[in-house]
């Protein structure tokens, strides 16, 4: 990784004269990470949105690995004139659809995404600028902000009301100067701000008087009330605290969101939900197919999953560092992750390559996706030190390929038929790599655009139980996925996964109506 911070040519276009902001805004900040602001933030996107308005998402940086395309980026156009695509996290996309609309670079216009313990890519408006020791991106941030209050004025220029997520905790008063996300941008945009606390850890009267606390004047003057999230029991044993918070800070109290069940119906946005220890041998249980995913180190985009673990017939699992792969497993998947080297050497250390290798010779079957794919082949090279500290690792030796990290990301998003099934194929790509070898003579799909173009993607081996490829999303196509099902031994039940979504995003509206006045929340933003 560099030790210096890269320059930043923003090449911004000029923002139109819009006159006075059209928008009101109104900002959720939390007493710490995990507190539930994106699902909040997408519940009272979904519920405005029903009432009429016009409502956009955005959060000025986010970290994920977990991340969605765009249709815009801020690259120029290609020499054939196509737009590329950008890239976002997760979260904001998920927000974007409770908005019913697509998602934007606008919305999210950085996004960090952590490759090592102490480094991450840094993606601004939709373009990678590199992967960056924390020390470097600490320089790097204040160049940044021209292009981030950028969007959100583009975002406000077309919106009613944008509700605007913070990052981690407000009161990091050791970050105030460098912050981009939290209250130096509530000052610099003129944003008001609700803070968050989460009942459900414990400490709730601490962290939002820590808050307080914590704030200089100014900052304490923005926080126009807070609220308590992720209740369970009986409010009216809380309630005394609210009146011994609001008395020490003078923030009115704006309700108590209580535990919302259908939160795992809707995509996480950080892997710290996949650390959930599972029940019993297998975590869902009366499924007739047992499927092991193992938890790499640096795992990518694990939404994939999502769908098959809503499947009744399918018991999905996450194997945790420390555990084997159960020998009851009928399918392994390798999963997305943004350092394939370092989650080739997770196997290795944690032993999971040996399960693998035994699992395959009892005639076990074994997918990868994208990064998964890519630990699937021979070897995997990174000659420039894109995700790491240059050199090759071995792969499983599973498929016959060979994959070099390096050229331009590849975005790319897919609604295609594959011949093989005769499925309708959703999905995205989101990498670097570039895989070769015999191995892709013998595809896993064959991609038909309807116009008299086919594309083979990934492989499959001879005896068609190893195979992998680079499309995210794929079990969000119902028909392919009950085709895969079928292919592996299982029977799919009648699923519509994006109605799915809807109608948890619905319910999640439902639940902020029943339990907060989004009356007084909308005459507090401005």
């Amino acid at each position: 990784m560099p030790d210096t911070a890269p320059t930043i040519d923003l090449q911004l276009p000029p923002l139109l004269d819009h006159g006075p902001r059209r928008a009101r805004t109104l900002m959720i900040q939390g007493t710490a990470s995990d507190v539930g602001k994106s699902l909040l933030v997408a519940g009272l996107c979904r519920a405005y949105s029903r009432r009429g308005l016009v409502v956009r998402p955005f959060k000025a940086q986010n970290m994920s690995n977990n991340a969605a395309v765009t249709a815009d980026s801020d690259l120029p156009p290609a020499a054939d004139g196509e737009q590329p695509r950008g890239e976002i996290g997760r979260a904001q996309a998920l927000q974007a659809r409770a908005c019913g609309v697509a998602p934007s670079i606008h919305m999210n216009p950085v996004l960090l995404k952590p490759q090592t313990n102490v480094g991450s890519q840094v993606v601004l408006r939709g373009r990678s600028l590199g992967n960056c020791p924390a020390r470097v991106y600490h320089q790097m941030r204040q160049g940044m902000m021209p292009a981030i209050l950028d969007s959100f004025e583009r975002t406000c220029a077309e919106a009613d009301l944008v509700l605007v997520e913070g990052a981690g905790s407000g009161a990091e008063i050791y970050l105030r100067d460098c912050d981009i996300t939290n209250m130096y941008f509530a000052e610099r945009a003129g944003v008001p701000v609700i803070v968050v606390g989460d009942l459900d850890k414990g400490g709730t009267m601490a962290s939002l008087v820590g808050t307080w606390l914590l704030l200089d004047q100014a900052d304490r003057d923005r926080v126009v009330g807070y609220l308590v999230n992720k209740f369970r029991g009986d409010f009216s044993l809380f309630e005394p605290a609210c009146d011994t918070i609001t008395e020490i800070t003078g923030w009115p109290f704006l309700g108590v969101l209580r535990w919302f069940e259908g939160a795992a119906r809707l995509p996480a946005e950080d892997s710290l939900a996949l650390e959930r220890p599972a029940e019993g041998d297998w975590a869902n249980g009366g499924g007739s197919i047992n499927i092991a995913v193992p938890r790499l180190s640096r795992v990518a985009n694990f939404d994939d999953l999502d769908p098959l673990a809503a499947e009744p017939a399918v018991n999905l699992r996450w194997i945790q560092p420390g555990e084997p792969i159960p020998a009851t497993t009928d399918v392994i998947i390798l999963p997305g992750s943004k350092a394939t080297r370092v989650d080739l050497e997770t196997l290795r250390r944690e032993g999971w390559d040996i399960d693998i290798l035994a699992h395959v010779r009892r005639g076990g079957r074994l997918l990868g996706l994208c990064a998964g794919f890519q630990m699937l082949g021979q070897v995997v090279r990174d000659p420039e030190g894109i995700e790491g500290e240059p050199g090759e690792t071995p792969g499983l030796g599973l498929l016959e390929i060979e994959t070099t990290i390096g050229g331009d990301k590849r975005l790319l998003d897919l609604d295609l038929s594959d011949q093989r099934s005769g499925c309708r194929v959703t999905g995205y790509e989101m990498h670097m790599g570039r895989t070769r070898g015999a191995g892709l003579e013998r595809p896993w799909l064959l991609l038909d655009d309807g116009q008299g173009s086919v594309r083979a993607e990934g492989a499959i081996s001879a005896d068609g139980r190893v195979m992998g490829g680079y499309v995210h999303g794929i079990f969000g196509s119902d028909g392919f996925r009950a085709h895969w099902l079928e292919q592996v031994g299982a029977h799919a039940a009648t699923l519509d996964f994006e109605q799915r979504i809807e109608a948890a995003l619905d319910a999640l509206a439902d639940h902020c109506e029943a339990n907060l006045d989004l009356d007084v929340l909308l005459a507090l933003a401005h």
